[in-house]
């Protein structure tokens, strides 16, 4: 990629790409502008060129989109976190939903029945997990915290996060701080943020054992902001809490509507947005229409976030993951909400399970919940289960449409509808529902 410096030049914006960049059509040539909008017109400055298209800044808002607002945080464009606050809210879910039709279209060469209507929460405050880098820069002399910047390595400058839960979007000057006095400060890269229902837990990573001092230090940080620190010296089984003479803070949240608490550790993998979580599991299990006599298989279980509600509305669950370490707590999920019609299995669901005794068996209905790599290897087994229905929750939509594909064409099924969730706010994830009838 060639490096330009070039005169700004005024140019109108067509469309918005997947990663948020307006689209600009000059002499012939595709630029893709940052922070332009559809619709609006924009003095730009072209910064890279490749051979079919160019990469610009936009310099000025010359005529703005009526869906332009104001960003709220200060870092917005050089933070990497977000990529979508100066689009209004409501906005974004169409540019959403416009990218999930297109891929299901361009990518699975299929078409939902129906669209569902978007599922929101919170906009702001809502992300409950994260991992910010943590860097120790000399020449500014401090250490910085935060997300990556746009299109860089390096951590940005950050001193307020919008998006994080509270309070942990308040500290990152006084984590900063905190980790410049350490004897180890260029040695700690990475703060892994975990909120549960009544506590925050802060993992640093620590490449070098922290001296005396520095443990003092982080246990006075810990009483001072009401947070709990916890130490990875090494791989995930090494995370354990700053004095490891005390029990570990029970970390959990409550799914009231279900009657359900999930217990999780720090580095278990939780849905980012509490809020629409919630939300999530309402319409999963609406969009299942179980009856209190089915059997229903889910696949990708984690901790059973899906699998204890829908445990209550059936007569038996069946839940698979792949993480050992997931399926005990899982277990001990169940366990704790007194939920004994759900049985959990160990398999790596990306190779082939067809011989396992839970994957012969008959099932009503299936949920699926993969990781972004999406679900093709279990398609089959799900096909063969025999249910009339089948749920897709999906963190990737082009994993997605290329699985609806196959589910409609390969294995009988129709795409009765599907939707977006916005998990993540300002950011250009496309999380989605879609619904499959045999």
């Amino acid at each position: 990629m060639k490096r330009l410096q070039m005169a700004p030049e005024e140019a109108d914006i067509v469309d918005l790409t997947h990663e948020a960049a307006g689209v600009a059509r000059i002499d012939g040539k595709t630029v893709f502008v940052a922070d332009a909008l559809p619709g609006e017109r924009v003095l730009l400055r072209r910064t890279h060129r490749q051979r079919k298209l160019d990469y610009a800044v936009t310099e000025q808002v010359l005529r703005a989109s009526r869906d332009r607002v104001t960003p709220k945080c200060p870092h917005f464009g050089l933070c990497g976190g977000c990529a979508l606050q100066h689009l209004a809210p409501e906005a974004q879910l169409e540019f959403k939903q416009t990218q999930l039709i297109e891929n299901l279209a361009r990518l699975g060469s299929v078409q939902a029945e129906r669209l569902l209507p978007p599922l929101r929460g919170p906009v702001w405050n809502y992300r409950r997990r994260a991992r910010l880098g943590i860097k120790l820069v000399p020449r500014k002399g401090k250490v910085l915290v935060g997300f990556r910047e746009r299109s860089s390595p390096y951590v940005a400058d950050l001193h307020e996060c919008h998006v994080l839960v509270e309070p942990v979007g308040a500290l990152m000057t006084p984590l900063g701080r905190m980790v410049e006095q350490l004897t180890i400060a260029s040695r700690v890269p990475q703060a892994e943020v975990a909120v549960a229902d009544a506590a925050v837990v802060l993992v640093l990573r620590v490449l070098d054992p922290p001296a005396a001092a520095d443990l003092e230090r982080m246990a006075a940080f810990e009483r001072e902001h009401g947070v709990c620190i916890y130490l990875q010296p090494g791989g995930p089984d090494t995370v354990a809490p700053l004095d490891p003479s005390q029990d570990a803070v029970p970390l959990h949240y409550r799914l009231p509507a279900h009657d359900v608490t999930i217990d999780f550790e720090p580095t278990d993998f939780v849905q980012i947005n509490g809020a629409l979580n919630e939300h999530m599991i309402d319409r999963a299990l609406a969009m299942l229409e179980p009856a209190r006599t089915d059997t229903v298989l889910d696949l990708f279980c984690g901790l059973g976030n899906f699998s204890l509600p829908l445990a209550r509305r059936t007569a038996q669950v069946v839940a698979v993951e792949g993480d050992d370490a997931l399926v005990r707590r899982a277990r001990r999920n169940a366990d704790r909400n007194s939920v004994t019609n759900v049985e959990f299995h160990v398999a790596d669901l990306f190779k082939d399970v067809a011989g396992l005794p839970w994957a012969r068996r008959a099932y009503d209905r299936v949920l699926l919940d993969p990781p972004r790599a999406g679900a093709k290897e279990i398609l089959p087994v799900a096909a063969a289960s025999g249910a009339k229905r089948v749920v897709y929750i999906s963190c990737h939509s082009g994993s997605l449409a290329r699985d609806a594909g196959l589910l409609v064409r390969e294995h009988g099924f129709r795409l009765t509808a599907a939707g977006v969730m916005d998990m993540f706010p300002h950011t250009t994830h496309v999380e989605a529902m879609a619904v499959f009838d045999r």
